[in-house]
């Protein structure tokens, strides 16, 4: 647990506040983390200063930490778009709305400026959450041998602004 919070406390020092498109709660019992679009890759040059750190906190798991990353990274959509990297809200907090509530802010500025959104939904729970939202399932797939399933998610906007249904996703009974 101590290494996944020295990881998490890495990337958002040094990748994702720099962007200043994270929010919290008050009390900081929950988080989102965006990426603005264009942003989300980290490049060559950035990824060597980061690895003495990434090193110090990582050590003999980076290999299977960058293995990771790069089957995120693999199928990431190429189109401008806001990433969702990470959300969480603290367990005894969850149910209340707040990831919900975290989330608001970017879709609508999604809307408002046309904009697709990009995550991987890490839980069933999680997956469940993101469709009420506008978002749609475009793939599933594993980080490893014997991990469990995540999905791929993406929220396209309508000229109108209005997020828009997966085509390839039947709708309920009429």
């Amino acid at each position: 647990m101590r290494m996944l919070v020295r990881g998490f406390e890495l990337f958002l020092r040094r990748v994702w506040m720099e962007q200043e498109e994270t929010y919290t709660t008050a009390g900081v019992v929950g988080v989102a983390v965006w990426e603005l679009p264009g942003q989300w890759k980290v490049g060559l040059t950035r990824q060597l200063r980061l690895l003495p750190a990434m090193i110090g906190v990582f050590s003999r798991r980076l290999p299977r930490l960058l293995r990771a990353l790069a089957t995120l990274e693999s199928r990431h959509p190429k189109e401008p778009h806001y990433y969702l990297p990470f959300l969480g809200v603290k367990p005894q907090w969850q149910g209340r709305g707040l990831g919900s509530a975290l989330l608001a802010p970017i879709l609508e500025r999604c809307d408002r400026e046309h904009m697709p959104a990009f995550l991987e939904a890490s839980t069933p729970r999680n997956r469940a959450m993101y469709e009420r939202h506008g978002f749609a399932v475009t793939e599933e797939f594993r980080l490893g041998k014997g991990a469990p399933p995540q999905w791929r998610m993406w929220r396209a906007t309508s000229a109108s602004g209005h997020a828009l249904e997966d085509p390839s996703i039947p709708e309920g009974p009429s």
